[in-house]
């Protein structure tokens, strides 16, 4: 029986139907599971997938499971066999995460599954609804030892449906392709920053070597020390304003300004023009100027761009003004891993970790000729901005996600 009628604000053309409110059991099957015996090893190692919450993660689909039982295993428990197009959603120790099955299986007992009916409740719709159902079973989920929401709990859910099966359809496969875009660009974000972790460890000499393990063509020469301080006109760092009215003109960099992997800084703090040409004039930054985080989250590195400007920055990030060296060399080098030793051996220990600008300057920097820093350099500097790119790509994807979901339901 409908109980209210309602209108998403967001719809696809063609449709105008109003929404009606439908008891989720009335469109879906709600199917717990079950494990069998753990002692009987005839139980275990089959052919039919079996899965547990902790193999629920940011997948949308799952394909095959950790562990498989085997068909005397699946009858001698309550385990069930769901069909290709169930949605998992955990219903203990973590409710609310899901999954849509890509092959039939079955789980264990802390499920409590959905298994669409046809023509009434579309997959991807209803997997749509992750959050709305999480909401649902956190709210109205019991327990002593742990909260845990029954299928009986969850197939009482109240759902605003369109009176077609076909909007539902053309939302899912909206939202689908979203998430299929949002995993492209994830997975190339992921693909670019571990290779950036790797070349870190590969293009820079380490274990007292004076040549890398990888290097450009053309290039032979044995590397040199300097220590940063030689190849620097400053190194200083900020203080903490007294005004905290955030009503200034003069940006003012934080640690969590700085983005720790592409180091794109985000103003999020204004001081006033007064102060930074007062007593904050030790730290006005210039363009160039490299950022180093020296207190609380160490080794945090970016440099300052003129857009920027004027800006100031704190006690936490030193300041550091190359005369000479690469700047785009110098700034990778201060992300590697003989910095990130070096980090890890020398922090002084107090109410949080921090660098002095001691340590800062005696930093040592191994450096090769002019040219192949340029090098070196221009190669990180591209693959940061790749990062860059897929980085920003997601977050309008998930922005986008996230009105469209606020808009697209009711």
């Amino acid at each position: 029986m409908t109980e209210k009628i309602a209108k998403p604000h967001l719809r696809f053309a063609g449709f105008d139907d109003t929404w009606e409110q439908r008891k989720l059991g009335d469109v879906a099957d709600i199917i717990g599971g079950g494990t069998p015996s753990t002692e009987n090893p005839e139980y275990w190692d089959g052919n039919i997938d079996w899965y547990a919450p902790a193999e629920i993660a940011d997948q949308i689909y799952v394909k095959t499971s950790q562990r498989k039982i085997t068909e005397q295993g699946y009858d001698n428990s309550s385990a069930k066999l769901l069909p290709p197009g169930t949605v998992l959603f955990t219903s203990r120790a973590g409710i609310g995460k899901t999954a849509i099955l890509a092959r039939k299986g079955c789980t264990n007992q802390g499920f409590q599954s959905i298994v669409p009916h046809k023509n009434e409740l579309d997959t991807y719709f209803i997997f749509s609804r992750t959050e709305e159902l999480k909401r649902y079973g956190e709210l109205v989920g019991a327990g002593s030892t742990f909260v845990e929401v029954s299928g009986k709990q969850m197939a009482a859910m109240d759902l605003m449906l369109p009176s077609t099966i076909r909007e539902q359809q053309t939302i899912g496969a909206f939202f689908k392709k979203i998430d299929h875009l949002i995993t492209l660009h994830q997975r190339k974000y992921d693909k670019l920053t571990n290779v950036k972790k790797s070349m870190l460890e590969k293009m820079f000499p380490k274990n007292g070597s004076n040549v890398p393990e990888i290097r450009f063509k053309g290039f032979s020469d044995a590397w040199e020390q300097r220590k940063l301080g030689e190849l620097s006109s400053l190194i200083t760092k900020g203080t903490t304003p007294l005004d905290k009215s955030n009503m200034g003109t003069v940006n003012f960099v934080k640690i969590e300004s700085i983005d720790n992997s592409s180091g794109e800084i985000t103003i999020t703090q204004k001081i006033t023009s007064e102060e930074h040409e007062g007593y904050l004039r030790r730290s006005q930054l210039k363009e160039n100027d490299i950022l180093f985080s020296i207190a609380g989250t160490l080794g945090r590195v970016t440099s300052v761009k003129s857009s920027i400007l004027p800006a100031n920055t704190n006690q936490a990030l030193a300041i550091i003004r190359l005369k000479s060296g690469c700047l785009k060399y110098v700034k990778t080098y201060l992300k590697g891993k003989a910095v990130a030793d070096f980090i890890k051996k020398n922090p002084t220990i107090g109410a949080q970790p921090n660098l002095s600008l001691e340590q800062v300057s005696n930093l040592e920097i191994a450096l090769p000729s002019d040219i192949e820093q340029e090098q070196i350099g221009s190669f990180f500097e591209n693959l940061d901005n790749l990062i860059t790119l897929h980085q920003r790509e997601l977050e309008k994807l998930k922005n986008l996600k996230k009105a469209c979901l606020e808009k697209m339901f009711v």
